[in-house]
């Protein structure tokens, strides 16, 4: 028998994403989840706002049912920071130990708990683990605690994936940590915890969804890389056969029920339900595959905000919503990889955007969609409308050029002087 040579192309790809329990009420059903894993003591980790609605108090009140004990965590940071996170991850080192963690809020308060899991169980420093160049990209030496991740926003899909997102304050820069194991142990989905969303919030949280399935649709394919040994294999993979499916998903539910979420959330529970499923099934379609330009671009947007104050969010001080930080540059950004996957873009403009005036340059179409679902929705127009002009587009490629992570998964490889122009071009969108 003739054994196949081993091909120096990649051939393999990994899809992975944790349990999932979703429906109306899937909150109330957290006590019973976690005694399944013989946990007794659990801290619950949400933000400020969170807490004042009551929900973490109804959910830990319900654990307690269960004969454990919960101690509630609120001090979760808004768009988390490495101080932030260290303060978290400080305050879980000194009133513990945990058998396991809680985390109910939006992707602040998830990321931030996949930090505390691992720097509880294996001590050491956050940039230990943030992805190179920013940090040393250590990887987590073995199993950390259970955590049910419990998303009360329909956006970053935290729930499903592997990472968590962070801004370095002295760089000035947003990263992140990836591993497999900081996927949570159960995903617990109840669209119910979304009603009271305000349609400026469910607007950016709802176009990182948008950027989340159209990143990983086009993102490069998993057999153009070169092959990696199993220590080498990292999280984001490439697009691949498993993933295009949860993408092709969210999208379609996307255009079904996006704006009518924004314009009338607190009444059309149907429209909270697709947008919930849509966050998870984005989730495990690019955490799996990857995102590239749009993302990799919103992490300097978020980390070099100046005086940007976003109705529906605390205004104590300046941010830019990771959602919103996402779609500035997307228009753009798929008009430089229209021409890595064409047919990749034009099915992704038809699942978004079913009835969208057709554009007589097929390059065109998917910013076209794009664009006019952020006009619909409320989004700002381009960076311009958050602060940015041309005197800060270095600053910005130069925080971009860091997210090597990220733009290595762009089906077409941008040069410093293309996320230049990309930036250039995104001063205004409409």
């Amino acid at each position: 028998m003739t054994v196949p040579p081993v091909p120096t192309e990649e051939s393999v790809f990994t899809w992975g994403a944790p349990p999932l329990k979703f429906g109306a009420g899937a909150c109330d059903e957290i006590g019973f989840d976690l005694a399944q894993y013989g946990a007794k003591r659990i801290l619950l980790i949400t933000d400020p706002g969170m807490q004042q609605t009551g929900l973490p108090d109804r959910i830990a009140d319900q654990i307690r049912r269960y004969d454990m004990t919960v101690e509630i965590f609120d001090g979760v940071h808004v768009e988390p920071t490495d101080d932030s996170m260290n303060k978290a991850i400080g305050y879980a080192s000194q009133q513990g130990p945990w058998d396991g963690f809680v985390a109910v809020g939006g992707g602040s308060a998830i990321d931030t708990a996949k930090a505390v899991n691992l720097l509880t169980t294996f001590p050491g420093e956050l940039m230990d683990y943030v992805n190179k160049p920013v940090g040393n990209a250590q990887v987590p030496p073995g199993a950390l605690k259970p955590l049910i991740a419990v998303p009360t926003t329909a956006g970053t899909g935290s729930e499903s994936t592997a990472m968590c997102v962070l801004d370095i304050l002295s760089l000035r820069v947003k990263t992140g940590i990836s591993h497999w194991r900081l996927r949570p142990t159960l995903a617990v989905v109840d669209p119910l915890l979304t009603m009271t969303l305000p349609p400026e919030v469910t607007a950016a949280s709802g176009m990182d969804i948008v950027c989340h399935a159209l990143e990983s649709y086009t993102a490069r394919w998993y057999t153009t890389f070169d092959r990696k040994t199993p220590e080498q294999r990292v999280t984001y993979c490439g697009s691949n056969p498993v993933s295009d499916l949860w993408c092709e998903k969210s999208m379609s539910l996307l255009a079904k029920s996006f704006r009518t979420a924004v314009e009338r959330g607190t009444e059309d529970v149907d429209a909270r339900m697709d947008m919930m499923m849509a966050a998870t099934f984005a989730g495990m379609g690019f955490g799996n595959s990857g995102v590239h330009i749009p993302h990799a671009n919103a992490y300097p947007i978020a980390g070099q905000v100046r005086d940007f104050h976003p109705a529906g969010y605390p205004q104590d001080e300046a941010m830019v919503p990771h959602g919103m930080s996402v779609s500035l540059t997307a228009p753009e950004a798929f008009r430089f990889s229209f021409d890595s996957a064409p047919d990749r873009h034009m099915a992704a403009a038809r699942m978004l955007g079913p009835d969208a005036e057709k554009q007589n340059d097929a390059s065109e179409q998917l910013p076209f969609v794009v664009t006019e679902l952020m006009r619909d929705i409320g989004i700002p127009n381009g960076i311009g409308a958050v602060g940015f002009g041309e005197s800060d587009i270095s600053d910005l490629v130069e925080g971009t050029m860091k997210q090597q992570r990220l733009l290595a998964t762009c089906p077409r490889t941008p040069t410093e002087d293309d996320i230049a122009d990309i930036f250039a071009k995104s001063i205004s969108n409409w």
